[in-house]
């Protein structure tokens, strides 16, 4: 009775790896490009869009991505699919990437979202960040590259609550610390008479 049961779980695993895969594929085709500048359009009753030029590896010809991401701004370091490469859609097809109008404007690429790289977390719709390490016009990581320096972060603020919560601590139990520190200092005292006397 049980194996028909485990059937859907299994193939949509299976779908869904292969989709990772897909996306290893592709991914050498995106580029990492930084976003030179953002002009806002789209006004009353249309979806707020941004017209962006971006440095995608050759700073004299930069191309133009509509995006209504709403994280985009001047400066951003993101995942660029340029034309004539393929995206993971939310259907779980691949669609190519065309010139293509949005809101009036060519759009000579997308601004992948963290499923479209097939990288843990992050929304859809969201531009995935890429991190300054890696280089303008290479092809983005496979995999985020935040955890590393997300555990160096952490660390840091977690010394440091722990220090503020010792210093709670210790405004608390220095009367006790006190009372230790003399009693040390008594049964060393007792110590060397008891060592004089012998």
């Amino acid at each position: 009775h049980q194996p028909t049961s485990n059937k859907v779980p299994g193939r949509a695993i299976t779908s869904f790896s292969n989709s990772i895969m897909s996306v290893h594929q592709w991914i050498s085709e995106y580029r990492v490009g930084v976003v030179e500048s953002v002009q806002e359009s789209g006004g009353k009753g249309t979806k707020a869009l941004k017209i962006c030029q971006v440095n995608i590896g050759d700073p004299d010809n930069l191309i133009t991505v509509v995006t209504s991401a709403s994280n985009v701004r001047a400066t951003s370091r993101l995942a660029v699919a340029p034309v004539g490469s393929t995206v993971l859609a939310p259907s779980g097809e691949g669609l190519l990437i065309k010139k293509t109008s949005v809101g009036g404007v060519m759009s000579e690429g997308m601004f992948c979202d963290s499923k479209m790289l097939a990288w843990d977390g992050g929304s859809e719709g969201i531009a995935a960040q890429i991190d300054p390490s890696v280089a303008v016009g290479t092809a983005p990581p496979l995999k985020k590259p935040r955890p590393q320096y997300a555990e160096e972060a952490t660390a840091l603020p977690e010394s440091e609550v722990q220090g503020m919560y010792e210093k709670k601590l210790t405004k608390e139990e220095k009367k006790k610390l006190a009372e230790e520190k003399k009693k040390a200092r008594k049964a060393a005292k007792e110590a060397k008479k008891a060592a004089g006397s012998e």
